[in-house]
């Protein structure tokens, strides 16, 4: 009997023993799949830097908003990503409606995506003392040297490109030679500059030392450095996309020649002729009289709000009949207006913690356009998107705690995430055309639209019963917790641009110029605009969704004037 019972027991320590070594190895198997998948590769040669601390960024570098591993070791200020960004922020469920969460959660994991997308896409760089890299292999243009750059005081005024992850010289190229421009330069290995004007300031060719993010072994500037290519051979062969843009017929100001920096008298003047000497010229406006080209900029003499009665102003393309008097033709080049592109981080951190929050599809993208073209500082966002790092917005990158940016753009609607701002600018939007906006984006993103599919599936009712009330709990959840708010809707902005936007930039305590809200309003669509109003042949909301929707507008529009607000526009308002 004891020699059965020794045997059992011996068996059971060994079994136990096995099971032990089992639970240990599939813990240790878990541990290292987890690690794998979570790990943040930052490529910096053979040394890496801790994953609980943020990157160093040289300051020359951090005023672009593009980090380089090699110069991660260089003292600097501290900015860009610490850990903290990629935690879950808290989410108040007492006051968040319960598909809030899937919503904040989807939220949050593009933001984990794009930033480890961002991190382990980082290319080494070349030494500062390498051989030039080839300028001209795969390369059609010209190279016309290296030039120093100054993102203030642009030399190459014309059209701007973005491109973190793929930005070639050819691309850069092709670009500008599509928009008939001479010359087309790159910096950073990411950014692409158009002109006409070839830059004054020669730099050394080993300045040149950036590589381009989309092309191995090719030159895309450096720091505060160009790299210059001709395109005149390339606008030949290229499809042109220049035509001027007309503006409409306004009254010509007093003194055309004091209003206006230069100026061609031609017999028989086309459209195209004065369009052409502006663009050479690098001016945004071509204003024609008679045979009388103007070229400058809209200012307080020649704001461009109110036009004149067009028939007064023949359509015909012949600019010699088109108009006569007092009275003038106005056309948009292709030259960008640059009185209000500079833009940079605050110098010092904010004391004054700013969102600019709306339900998405409600314009934030298009606001903080505008707000930064207004003010001259980056918007921040609780968000990190590279398709709007790419189109200029170089605040994305940076954490949204930073205070450095002038505001930080938000949708979140909790408690906690409200009340740790400690003002906001509230926008809002007609939300039926917030939720077919927002739709569109999720499906075809910030530029394309959903297919008829897409509209016709059972996900588009299950995105109006949630998002519907998305939109009015949005609202009313920071009326309730928000500290110090300024309402803005969508539609009023749209139509008064100027009033409204002052009323947004003396809420941000920045004092702004004349020209430099005018200078918003010509480039007030920015780079986020669909391309029309693609007309459906279906009404996408039944009667039904209509009814849920009158009936959050309703509750909203009471809130707003509960709370000595302005209500809702009258226009989507149900009477």
């Amino acid at each position: 009997m004891a020699k059965a019972f020794f045997r059992l027991q011996k068996f059971l320590r060994r079994t136990q023993f096995l099971l032990f070594f089992l639970t240990a190895a599939y813990l240790m198997a878990g541990s290292l799949l987890l690690l794998q998948r979570t790990r943040l590769v930052i490529q910096q040669g053979s040394r890496g830097t801790p994953t609980n601390q943020a990157l160093p960024v040289p300051e020359e570098m951090s005023r672009v908003g593009i980090i380089e591993p090699r110069t991660l070791q260089s003292p600097g200020p501290r900015l860009l990503v610490h850990m903290d960004a990629l935690q879950e922020p808290a989410l108040d469920q007492q006051h968040s409606p319960h598909w809030l969460v899937s919503r904040n959660s989807e939220l949050r994991q593009l933001r984990r995506r794009w930033f480890h997308g961002f991190t382990s896409d980082q290319e080494p760089l070349q030494t500062a003392g390498f051989k030039a890299m080839k300028h001209t292999a795969e390369h059609k243009g010209t190279y016309m040297g290296c030039f120093t750059h100054d993102s203030r005081e642009r030399t190459l005024k014309g059209a701007v490109f973005y491109d973190l992850r793929k930005m070639t010289v050819a691309h850069c190229q092709e670009a500008c030679a599509e928009r008939a421009y001479s010359y087309a330069g790159l910096t950073y290995g990411a950014e692409c500059y158009c002109g006409n004007s070839l830059p004054a300031a020669a730099a050394k060719p080993e300045e040149c030392n950036i590589e381009c993010k989309g092309e191995k072994g090719s030159v895309c500037g450096g720091v505060n450095r160009l790299s210059v290519y001709g395109v005149e051979d390339l606008r030949a062969r290229t499809r042109r996309r220049r035509n001027a843009i007309y503006r409409g017929c306004f009254r010509a100001p007093e003194n055309l020649t004091d209003t206006f920096p230069a100026s061609l008298i031609q017999p028989n003047l086309t459209v195209e002729m004065c369009s052409e000497f502006c663009s050479k010229k690098e001016f945004p406006l071509a204003v024609i009289r008679g045979q009388e080209c103007y070229c400058g900029y809209p200012t307080r003499r020649f704001p461009l709000r109110e036009g004149t009665d067009g028939l007064r102003c023949s359509g015909t393309r012949n600019a010699s009949r088109a108009a006569g008097g007092q009275d003038c033709l106005v056309y948009q080049t292709p030259v960008q207006d640059t009185r209000c592109t500079d833009r940079k981080f605050l110098t010092t951190k904010s004391k004054v913690f700013v969102a600019l929050s709306s339900f998405p599809g409600a314009g934030n993208t298009w606001a903080r356009h505008l707000i930064e073209h207004a003010t001259g500082y980056y918007t921040g966002s609780y968000y990190f998107d590279g398709a709007l790092y790419n189109k200029g917005f170089k605040g994305e990158k940076d954490h949204w705690r930073s205070r450095r940016t002038i505001c930080v753009k938000t949708h979140e609607s909790g408690k906690t995430e409200i009340e740790m701002f400690d003002s906001a600018i509230l926008l809002i939007r007609n939300p039926y055309k917030s939720l077919m906006a927002e739709f569109n984006r999720k499906y075809a993103g910030h530029l394309g639209y959903a297919t008829d599919r897409n509209w016709k599936s059972k996900e588009w009712p299950d995105f109006v019963n949630s998002y519907a009330s998305w939109w009015a709990s949005h609202v009313l959840e920071w009326l309730k917790y928000g500290k110090r708010l300024l309402i803005v809707h969508y539609e009023d902005l749209k139509q008064s641009l100027i009033p409204k936007l002052k009323e947004m930039v003396e809420f941000l305590n920045v004092t702004v110029t004349e020209d430099r809200l005018l200078c918003v309003e010509n480039n007030r669509d920015g780079n986020f605009k669909r391309s029309g109003a693609k007309q459906k042949n279906f009404e996408p909301f039944t009667q039904e969704m209509k009814d849920l929707i009158n009936r959050y507008i309703l509750t909203v529009d009471e809130a707003l004037r509960g709370r000595n607000f302005s209500g809702l526009p009258r226009e989507y308002v149900p009477r």
